[in-house]
């Protein structure tokens, strides 16, 4: 693993930051106290800048006019930006420097850090969340930061030298590292997804893969022809993990391997998987009514995601509540897979269209609810004791919802609202 430059290295006079999400006012901010001069843009003109303009922060709503690229000497990019953007094309066509905020969080991280970066098309918050608990069951001084809680810049604003970080990474972030060292790399597993935002699966794979540049060690999974310390759900475990499902038993052995690689004994690690209890919209079982289990799935966001829901309550009649944005998926294969013990669809979305086209094609029969508040009551005027309801929308939520959390949320209030 390469030694991080010193900021006196690298920090430049003028700075811009592309897009005010999270990440991006993090990043901002920490540029900002370190004395550089920041503009700040976001395409939209609503855009939240929160603290921004009294840290000093020249703000640019709702523009994306290439001179704000004139007299900087690095750009950042929130992950939400795709490279394409105009100010981003303008930062690669003139030459100046562009990173992921990532890559900026990785820079600011104090001495002695140590960093196990997580990426993969699924699992990536479980298993971050686990070796996050993992690490802190051994008594190690852990921050869980990137893609999941708090930004990695924001996270190293804080921390203490000597810590240790588990930064999810997704494929948006990975695009642009230059520097970025993890002490330990995980690759869970890749499948088709954001082919809207990374046009083939050869250039979303790129991008996932860069996790490994400059990696100490390399957790990969059993088979996928990467070198580096492999992991399978079939894997002995120093304990069976709390949490539900195959996929999960697999993302358990995953963050084994890289806790046993960051030098955890399994004393450790077994006693985080036998206490961890998931994390909010994976297989969320958010109420159990008159023998009926109503289950959050927000997050499956792709047909490999949803697939993993559904095998993992495969035993039960299941109720599906499937639907939402598009992605570029091909959905035949997901719902020509569904088990038997499937009773009901319900879709919603913008989806809703090419999913039927799906099932129409595979002969299994749907209603079209249209929203989410009409899907939950149908499923509940339909479901019997013993069956799950299961939200796994295999579909991103931005129809509809901010992100698929709103979408958890809306789906937890209107099931804690049944009679």
């Amino acid at each position: 693993m390469e030694e991080r430059p010193s900021a006196a290295s690298w920090l430049p006079r003028r700075a811009l930051v592309v897009g005010l999400a999270r990440s991006g006012r993090a990043a901002a901010l920490a540029l900002a106290r370190r004395g550089v001069e920041v503009v700040a843009a976001d395409r939209s003109p609503d855009a939240d800048p929160g603290r921004l303009a009294g840290a000093g922060v020249e703000l640019r709503l709702g523009s994306e006019e290439e001179s704000l690229v004139d007299g900087v000497e690095l750009v950042v990019k929130s992950p939400g930006v795709p490279v394409e953007s105009p100010l981003a094309a303008a930062a690669h066509a003139r030459g100046v420097p562009l990173w992921s905020e990532v890559e900026l969080g990785y820079r600011l991280l104090p001495g002695g850090t140590r960093l196990i970066g997580v990426t993969g098309t699924n699992g990536k918050t479980t298993t971050t969340e686990l070796l996050g608990a993992i690490l802190r069951a051994d008594g190690r001084r852990t921050e869980v930061a990137g893609n999941v809680g708090r930004a990695l810049t924001e996270a190293a604003e804080e921390i203490e030298p000597g810590s240790w970080v588990v930064c999810e990474l997704s494929s948006f972030q990975l695009e642009d590292v230059q520097t970025l060292s993890c002490d330990v790399a995980v690759l869970l597993n890749l499948e088709p997804d954001h082919l809207d935002r990374h046009g083939t699966f050869e250039a979303y794979r790129a991008a996932k893969l860069r996790i490994f540049e400059r990696a100490g060690a390399s957790v990969v999974p059993r088979g996928s022809g990467l070198a580096g310390i492999e992991f399978a759900a079939d894997d002995a475990l120093p304990a069976e993990p709390l949490i539900p499902g195959a996929h999960n038993r697999e993302n358990a052995a995953a963050a084994t391997a890289a806790a046993r690689a960051a030098g955890v004994p399994d004393e450790a690690i077994a006693a985080a998987l036998r206490t961890f209890p998931g994390v909010r919209h994976r297989l969320e079982l958010v109420r159990e009514l008159r023998g009926v289990r109503w289950v959050n799935d927000s997050k499956a966001t792709n047909t490999a995601a949803a697939r993993r829901g559904v095998a993992a309550y495969a035993d039960s009649p299941l109720r599906l509540i499937l639907g939402g944005s598009l992605k570029g998926e091909d959905f035949g294969p997901f719902v020509r897979a569904l088990p038997p013990t499937v009773r009901s669809i319900q879709l919603i979305g913008v989806a809703a269209d090419e999913l039927a086209g799906a099932l129409d094609g595979a002969g299994l029969a749907y209603d079209r609810a249209g929203d989410l508040a009409a899907a939950v009551a149908r499923a509940a005027a339909d479901a019997e004791a013993g069956d799950v309801v299961l939200l796994s929308p295999a579909c991103a939520s931005f129809d509809q919802f901010e992100n698929f959390e709103q979408r958890g949320e809306a789906f937890r209030r209107l099931v804690e609202e049944l009679p």
